[in-house]
């Protein structure tokens, strides 16, 4: 082979092995991407698959929707395509509802257990002793320990997954005509909103952040003319806040299941399925797709307004001389008790407040401790459901969070600290520091319970749950404490 022939030869076979080479890499990209596709269709596939609402028929909702010529039977709502709801036209539309059955046997509730359940709940909560089932099992006496098991995923999610177990939902599907629909039983010319009670209503801080908040949003706006349609109708529930309800509605509330089960079918000119609030137990008007602009003062008023609640502003110090401010503070029994309660007590006397300690089974009614609460000035208590009565405080009135040791502090502010300020209420916050927390005897200053609280957050929500706000308790430094009642006194100045 002459030499020039051996040069292309060889550059004919580099040009070869390149292409090769290059086609290789390119059918590796190609295998790689077309894995990762495939992966994200499995689990695309498998979240839609897990929801019970995955499909809902021609139409579905979410958020907050209008759904016009809408009837609900069995186990179908049907709707007319391109009606308009109340809002956008008066013509009649054709209205009803229905819920879906859990999957499996339906469980029979048992309504004499189940209230008695749900009163020692909620007056237990309502005072601050809000540790529910829902959340975690009740705490046995813990012995000092030097290592502790740290769960991969957590409680959270079971939590989640018990929450959802109590809801039905409500299904939507399309119609062409309205005559497609099953014809009406019974009609009312109002506006109807379905509304659910499930979940982990009955915790005192989610009926409110639950249920209150978004109805006032959802309800408000029609001023009474609107008759409720509730899932999971608890009546003694219902009954404990006949006041509110009575301020939401003046029609009778409808249980949805009863109208299932006899195959009632109710016309409206205009329903409203999905209501919710975007933030936790605080309203942002901003978020508010209804048009009503509302705030939580506007909630706070209302709330006054249903307990006929007579004090809308608290003491002004600088114009009552000699007067002491009125101080609530709430005791807990179950966990996040605190421990030097008596000492707090004093000290708080010690600066000027007219104390007085509200724990043990309430005598009064709700209304009559509705009405109790908004009597005093300042509220003061550990993280927990019982700060949720802070509600009736008057606008301008203090409330002071004790907040567990723990790095709780996110959780205190979306929970309270962020709702007080929305109500126009003053709020102080006191964080437990690692030597007035129960946990350290418990544990020892060098466990990661103490020393590494972030690595707590990030082992999963159960071990948050079970040992910052399960099993622990707090012993306040009155010294260190001081200052937070000065700054109680002076905001009412």
């Amino acid at each position: 082979m002459r030499r020039g022939e051996s040069k292309a030869a060889t550059r004919g076979a580099n040009r070869s092995s390149s292409s090769s080479s290059w086609k290789s890499r390119y059918i590796g990209y190609g295998l790689v991407l077309g894995f990762v596709l495939m992966l994200l269709y499995l689990m695309v596939k498998a979240q839609f698959s897990n929801s019970p609402n995955a499909y809902l028929g021609p139409a579905t909702t979410s958020k907050t929707e209008s759904i016009p010529a809408t009837t609900y039977q069995g186990n179908q709502a049907w709707q007319e395509d391109g009606s308009r709801g109340l809002e956008e036209g008066h013509r009649e539309e054709v209205a009803s509802t229905h819920t879906e059955r859990s999957t499996g046997q339906r469980q029979e509730k048992d309504d004499e257990s189940e209230k008695q359940r749900t009163e020692k709940n909620s007056i237990e909560e309502q005072l601050g002793n809000d540790r529910s089932s829902n959340y975690w099992e009740e705490g046995r006496q813990s012995e000092k320990k030097d290592t502790i098991e740290f769960s991969e995923f957590g409680g959270g999610t079971d939590d989640f997954n018990n929450y959802l177990d109590g809801l039905k939902p409500v299904t939507v599907r399309s119609v062409p005509n309205p005559e497609d629909a099953p014809p009406c039983t019974t009609r009312l010319n109002v506006p109807a909103m379905v509304i659910e009670l499930g979940g982990l209503t009955g915790n005192y801080w989610h009926d409110f952040t639950d249920v209150f908040v978004p109805l006032f949003i959802g309800a408000r706006r029609f001023g009474g003319e609107v008759q409720l349609l509730v899932v999971n109708l608890l009546p003694f529930w219902v009954d404990k806040y006949r006041r509110i309800f009575s301020q939401i509605s003046r029609h009778d509330i409808v249980d949805l299941e009863k109208d299932d089960d006899r195959g009632v079918v109710r016309c409206y000119p205009h329903v409203v399925v999905g209501y919710g609030s975007r933030k936790e137990f605080t309203i942002d008007p901003s978020l508010d797709d209804t048009g009503g602009g509302y705030t939580m003062v506007n909630f706070t008023e209302f709330l006054r307004q249903s307990y006929s609640l007579p004090r809308d502003r608290p003491i002004k110090l600088g114009t009552n001389h000699g007067a002491r401010p009125r101080m609530m503070i709430l005791e807990r029994t179950n966990s996040r008790k605190l421990m030097n309660l008596p000492e707090v007590a004093a000290a708080a006397r010690a600066a000027g407040f007219e104390v007085t300690v509200a724990g043990g089974r309430p005598t009064s009614t709700y209304d009559e401790f509705a009405r109790e609460v908004n009597s005093y000035d300042v509220m003061v208590g550990v993280h927990g459901a019982g700060l949720t009565n802070c509600v009736f405080l008057p606008t301008g009135a203090v409330l002071l969070q004790i907040v567990p040791y723990g790095r709780l502090e996110s959780i205190a502010q979306t929970d309270f600290g962020e709702p007080a300020r929305d109500m126009g209420l003053r709020y102080i916050e006191y964080d437990i520091a690692a030597d007035e927390s129960s946990l350290m005897d418990v544990f020892g200053k060098d466990h990661p319970m103490i020393k590494d609280p972030v690595a707590v957050h990030l082992s999963g929500w159960g071990n948050v749950a079970e040992w910052y706000l399960g099993k622990q308790d707090v012993r306040v430094n009155i010294e260190r404490f001081r200052p937070f009642l000065t700054q109680a006194l002076e905001h009412l100045q």
